[in-house]
């Protein structure tokens, strides 16, 4: 069985370790049923004891499989968590495309994106990965900016190609669709998220949620002045 690489002996170690993602393996279709049954009792570990005080060893217990398999298919812990982020990433970048914003006016296409974000963000795995990012960031950053650039970029720029079509078609007037976009998706649930990652809020109500989302999709639209 191969041996997993040594962890870093202080905080300050493990902020300098190189990020490790998950291995390029080729799997069958039995050993892809094996990863999402590895990645599906992480995540349940993870979330119950918390990203640093779980061990491989009760993963793959409630995983079923072998510890080399892990090791093969996932690399180490930071690998496992590598591969849920990346799940969790492909989900909300697929909610997104899937919408077809191109053409729909601002109110349906924010409210549409809001709700779509917002539902993926209440999901068990997303309140797993934003403690992941939030909580460790500061030990693991290669892995914190890793989200941030495969999975925080690439949904505020679908927003931000749509808002620049908008302003070309003369729809919207916005001084910079970047920022608006980054301010946008801050509304809609960053509260929620530092909330839910930071334990304040176990359990958000999605009905509750989602009225907060069209709140925030209106005061971004037509501000706060009387109009």
């Amino acid at each position: 069985m191969p041996k997993s690489p040594a962890s870093p002996s202080s905080p300050s170690e493990q902020a300098q370790a190189p990020f490790r993602a998950r291995p390029d393996v080729e799997l069958c279709r039995r050993g892809e049923l094996r990863s999402e049954r590895f990645l599906d009792a992480a995540t349940d570990a993870f979330i119950e004891k918390g990203y640093r005080r779980a061990s491989l060893s009760e993963i793959v217990g409630r995983a079923g499989g072998s510890m080399s398999t892990l090791y093969r298919v996932f690399g180490d812990k930071e690998g496992l968590a590598h591969a849920i982020i990346e799940r969790h990433m492909a989900t909300v970048t697929e909610r997104l495309q899937d919408l077809s914003l191109s053409g729909l006016p601002p109110q349906t296409a924010l409210q549409q994106v809001g709700e779509s974000i917002l539902d993926a963000s209440i999901s068990r795995e997303s309140l797993l990965v934003h403690r992941i990012v939030i909580g460790e960031g500061r030990d693991f950053p290669e892995l914190r900016d890793w989200f941030f650039a495969h999975a925080v970029m690439p949904a505020q720029a679908i927003l931000t190609d749509y808002l620049e079509n908008e302003i070309a078609a003369g729809r919207l007037t916005l001084r910079a669709p970047a920022v608006a976009s980054s301010q946008f998706f801050m509304m809609i649930f960053g509260e929620l998220i530092i909330r839910v990652a930071s334990g304040n809020r176990a359990n958000p109500d999605p009905a509750i949620a989602r009225e907060e989302a069209r709140a925030a999709v209106d005061l971004f639209l037509h501000g706060a002045l009387p109009r």
